[in-house]
């Protein structure tokens, strides 16, 4: 230190002192996480697949961690209002969200006025799992098999009900693809959550339904609707066949459902989670408990989810494109 004046002996000195103190406090901010509840936002309506996904994944999160996960509904507009409190919620890791293929890879497919960034404004955490879609359906259906529903549907020409959860999902938009692969024009009827069309399937208000076994499986095992068939097999339905194997080719899209986060959350915390996440649907018994649902667990990791949404995104734009379908306000 020869040659150095007093003054700046001193302010290297205080900066050495400084430096250990501050990044110690933030060590153990990070290492103090969970200290209190986490929120975990729901944004579609409860009953429904994604309520029963979130719950059963909050719960395993819950019993991990050691802390509770309180299970917030906010439905609304195909997931998108939920899933804004979620993208402007402070990224302390106390406000996390389920998200969706709805919610995040088709949402900006339809709207131009989207209030987030489906892959800026969120930290991806982990895809649980993926479904396949099923064509489900009831009495005004007038047919017990995919053949003679296409049959009457084209003799009902731009007549037949077919429900949805709203313009704004990927249900909505795949629906399109199987009217434009079979040569069919259907009436969309939307409603505020696949739970909420079931009973109109069954009483005959709506015809069909482009639906997630994780939510209908059980009324076409029990003969309550139909199923006329599935975009890839079914565990929980093998009697339902692919579109595939009755001639509608290419017409195989699946849906995920995953965790994430707001922007800005900690590599760290959003590692944790994942790792909390992962060995609880690894075993035999977590493995099961999707998969009752039809839901084919993934756990990926932060970067793989994160790339996965943005890949299916553009896919869905692509989609969307071919079948004349613009973002409106």
């Amino acid at each position: 230190m020869i040659g150095r004046t007093r003054r700046t002996i001193l302010k290297t000195a205080a900066a050495t002192v400084v430096a250990p103190l501050a990044l110690p406090a933030v060590g153990r901010a990070q290492a103090a996480w969970p200290a209190k509840p986490i929120r975990c936002i729901v944004p579609l309506p409860p009953g429904g697949g994604t309520d029963t996904i979130g719950r059963r994944a909050m719960q395993r999160l819950s019993e991990a961690l050691g802390v509770p996960v309180i299970v917030e509904i906010r439905p609304g507009a195909g997931g998108t209002i939920g899933s804004d409190v979620v993208a402007k919620a402070e990224p302390d890791g106390y406000t996390i969200g389920i998200a969706t293929a709805s919610s995040h890879s088709a949402a900006p497919v339809f709207r131009k006025d989207l209030p987030y960034d489906p892959i800026r404004s969120f930290t991806a955490i982990t895809m649980l799992g993926t479904t396949p879609y099923i064509l489900i359906g009831g009495p005004a259906a007038g047919a017990t098999d995919l053949a003679s529903f296409i049959a009457a549907a084209k003799a009902k020409a731009g007549k037949m009900n077919c429900a949805s959860v709203g313009v704004s999902t990927l249900g909505y938009l795949l629906t399109k693809q199987f009217e434009l692969l079979a040569g069919i024009e259907m009436v969309d009827v939307p409603y505020k959550g696949s739970a909420l069309a079931y009973p109109e399937l069954m009483n005959g208000t709506v015809a069909v339904m482009l639906d997630n076994p994780s939510g209908s499986a059980g009324l076409v095992r029990e003969g309550r609707l139909t199923g006329f068939a599935v975009t890839r097999p079914s565990p929980v339905l093998p009697k339902v066949p692919t579109f595939d194997s009755l001639g509608v080719k290419g017409f195989d899209a699946v849906f995920w459902y995953g965790v994430v986060g707001p922007a800005g959350l900690p590599g760290e915390i959003a590692a944790r989670i994942h790792k909390a996440l992962a060995p609880a649907f690894s075993t035999d018994d977590g493995l099961a408990s999707l998969r009752a649902m039809d839901v084919e667990p993934v756990m990926s990791t932060p970067a793989a989810f994160a790339a996965a949404m943005a890949k299916q995104t553009e896919e869905l734009r692509a989609l969307a494109g071919r079948l004349g379908i613009k973002p409106t306000e």
